[in-house]
């Protein structure tokens, strides 16, 4: 029931008949395209055509005095109704203003204008056409009126003063144009109304009161454009005093504007072309140097330019000096952490070799401390420092001035974190340079205390060693080691002193010492060291022993063959014995050889019995005996050696990775002759067995038979 009486919200009509029924969408079964394709431009010409007429209303025509009145009575009662409905719709105003222009009735007209201008007087487009209105219709006292009354209520819109001016010059009234300018210009408009003063009055050719403007409108709007366009007035009516004069005056009150570019560009170019080519180059110079840098780009690009047309082979070459600098500037004002840029600008004021300057981007530079305490951000920057001192002591020769350097340089250094011995050892050889002993001393032995260094204890070890304190080095060699026990360098520089000395015992006992500390840094290096001294000694007996120590710590290949070299060796020493016999001789050599295979022998037997793994060092050990029993020649063996060589393999393994085998690989595996027998005696023994087994077999099977 509620359905069929229907639903108050919608109009006491049912759900049903407020249903919109879209047409069903009717589905295409033949896609393909038509035999006649019709384009959009014929679709939309058809509807154009098929368009019916514009119903129009038909013209009346007015014949006599009655229907005009009733027309005109009709007319303005729309028009009165129409602005009593919108009478803030500006557009309504005009057209019934303009309507009764139309019927030449101007008073009513000039109503409805003044109608409209009490809605809304502050838009100036009304003021406008109601002025176009008197001016049409030439009511020059009515239109004077208007603009007068325009221009007192928005004196700020600059189009009712020009149209204004244009009309009283347009009446030739030039005295009363200029009255106007005078009542607009106490406004302090911008700077186009006083351009257009200006050529008002170059019209008439008043130079005197366009000067006049000239100096209100600068003292108005003190701005580089307003001065530049007074000098080139001024130059144009041959008033060249007058002009440098106006870019004097113009650079001692906008030297510091942010436009100041400009006018140093325009005051030069005014001394070009005046021929003055010094005073020119004078105001470029004093512009780059007042100037901050990032503003001056064009400023640069115009001196280079004239230093190219009128200056010599030296400005040529400061005014490009001029320019990279400008360039440099840039790049570290925008990242005054690029050191590589303040490298190439140190590079380049040192080429100009202005002392004062040079020092002036050192200071510059080295003022942007890296932000973090960490090296790699200092390794650049402390090159400046290095850089600057050279330059202080080489080029300046100021030997104060070079010490200050290094001394602060070494003040900011954080040594606890890290420090640089590059700078400690320059500070001290500068002293010594300077014949002052004591004072690298002790920058030195404060480099040792605060941050020692392994180049800082050579450098000073060095040193005395050239002085030839002896005592000192030793002190010092004794404080490198209590600082770094286990550096095999120092250990053996320190051996090695002691030796130059004839200390034999001492640098024996030093050697002691380092081999018998707990960790090395390079122990092989140490124990060459310490056997070469043994063996240059001709302590044979001494170095027997060392090898046999070392071995007991390391059964390394190397170990093994030098051990046997040494034996072999040993063969040489005694042949330089000329006073011995042959018999003698021969006995010796006998015994060196014997002692050489007798170390080879004992290598062999580790790495077959210790370590059979290695083979591939057993068959390099059993290589360097054959080289060895062929080098002694008649007293030589080579078939001992050969008949224990391996032989070569050639074999394939599986690769194995994370994810399970990847293919094969080849390999060369070494078999060794007790190794082979070993294996032809399994055979034989595996074979032995099989026909044991074999008759057993036999034997069941006649008991069966049986």
């Amino acid at each position: 029931m509620a359905n069929r009486e229907g639903d108050p919200s919608l109009g006491y009509l049912t759900r049903k008949e407020t249903e919109v029924k879209l047409p069903r969408p009717t589905r295409v079964k033949n896609k393909t395209p038509a035999p006649i394709q019709i384009t959009a431009e014929q679709i939309l010409r058809e509807a154009r055509e098929r368009q019916e007429a514009e119903i129009r209303p038909p013209k009346q025509k007015i014949t006599d005095p009655t229907e005009l009145a009733d027309y005109r009575l009709r007319k303005r009662k729309e028009y009165e109704d129409l602005i009593r409905r919108v009478r803030w719709n500006k557009s309504v105003w005009v057209k019934y203003a303009k309507w009764e222009e139309s019927q030449k009735d101007f008073k009513r007209a000039r109503s409805v204008w003044e109608r409209a201008l009490d809605v809304d007087y502050r838009d100036h487009t009304m003021w406008l056409k109601y002025a176009d209105f008197e001016m049409k219709n030439k009511f020059i006292k009515h239109a004077k009126n208007v603009w007068d009354r325009a221009v007192t209520l928005l004196p700020r819109v600059d189009q009712l003063w020009y149209k204004y001016i244009h009309m009283e010059e347009m009446l030739g009234d030039a005295a009363g144009a200029r009255q106007i300018f005078e009542r607009w210009m106490s406004w302090e408009p911008d700077q186009q109304a006083w351009l257009s003063y200006i050529k008002f009055e170059l019209r008439y050719n008043e130079i005197e009161r366009a000067r006049g403007i000239y100096e209100r409108f600068v003292q108005c709007i003190p701005k580089v454009g307003a001065w530049i366009r007074y000098a080139k007035f001024e130059m144009k009516n041959g008033e060249i005093s007058r002009a440098r004069n106006c870019y004097e005056r113009a650079v001692d009150k906008l030297a510091d504007d942010e436009e100041a570019e400009t006018l140093f560009v325009a005051f030069a170019e005014f001394e070009e072309k005046c021929k003055e080519t010094e005073r020119a180059r004078c105001i470029y110079k004093f512009a780059l140097d007042h100037i901050p840098k990032g503003r001056a780009e064009d400023l640069y690009r115009k001196f280079v330019a004239f230093e190219k047309q009128y200056g010599d082979k030296e400005g040529i070459e400061d005014a490009i000096v001029g320019k990279r600098r400008f360039q440099y500037e840039e790049e570290v004002r925008k990242n005054p952490l690029n050191y590589d840029s303040w490298f190439d600008y140190i590079r380049l004021e040192e080429s100009v070799g202005n002392k004062s300057r040079i020092r002036e981007v050192y200071e510059r530079a080295i003022a942007n401390v890296p932000p973090a305490d960490e090296k790699r951000y200092w390794q650049r920057y402390i090159y400046l420092w290095i850089n600057y001192a050279l330059y202080e002591e080489l080029d300046a020769q100021d030997v104060s001035r070079t010490r200050d350097v290094y001394s602060e340089c070494l003040k900011l250094i954080p040594h606890k974190k890290f420090s640089f011995a590059k700078i400690w050892l320059l500070a001290a050889q500068f002293e010594i340079r300077q014949l002052n002993l004591s004072d690298a001393r002790l920058i030195l032995g404060k480099a040792i205390g605060i941050a020692p260094k392994d180049k800082i204890f050579k450098k000073y070890i060095e040193i005395e060693l050239q002085l030839g304190n002896i005592d000192r080095c030793r002190k010092l060699y004794e404080k490198y080691l209590e600082w770094s026990p286990e550096n095999c360098y120092a250990w053996s520089k320190y051996a090695e002193l002691e030796r130059s000395l004839s200390e034999t015992e001492r640098a024996r006992a030093i050697f002691e010492l380092a081999i018998a500390q707990p960790a090395l840094d390079m122990p092989e290096l140490l124990w060459k060291a310490y056997i070469d001294f043994e063996i240059a000694e001709g302590e044979f007996e001494r170095t027997r022993h060392l090898y046999e120590r070392l071995l007991d710590r390391t059964k390394h290949l190397k170990v093994w063959i030098s051990y046997a070299k040494f034996e072999a060796s040993a063969m040489e020493e005694t042949e330089q014995h000329e006073e011995l016999s042959e018999d003698v001789l021969l006995e010796q050599r006998t015994l060196c050889i014997q002692r050489a295979r007798r170390v080879f022998e004992n290598a062999i037997n580790y790495y077959r019995t210790s370590a059979p793994e290695l083979k591939e060092e057993r068959a390099m050990l059993l290589e360097e005996w054959l080289n060895m029993e062929s080098s002694f020649g008649e007293l030589g063996d080579v078939e001992l050696v050969r008949v224990k060589l391996p032989k070569k393999l050639k074999k394939r393994r599986q690769i194995e990775i994370d994810d399970g085998p990847a293919g094969y690989e080849e390999y060369i595996d070494y078999l060794f002759p007790e190794e082979s027998q070993a294996s032809n005696l399994k055979i034989l023994e595996q074979a032995y067995k099989w026909k044991k087994q074999k008759v057993a077999s036999d034997d069941d099977d006649d008991d069966l038979d049986d």
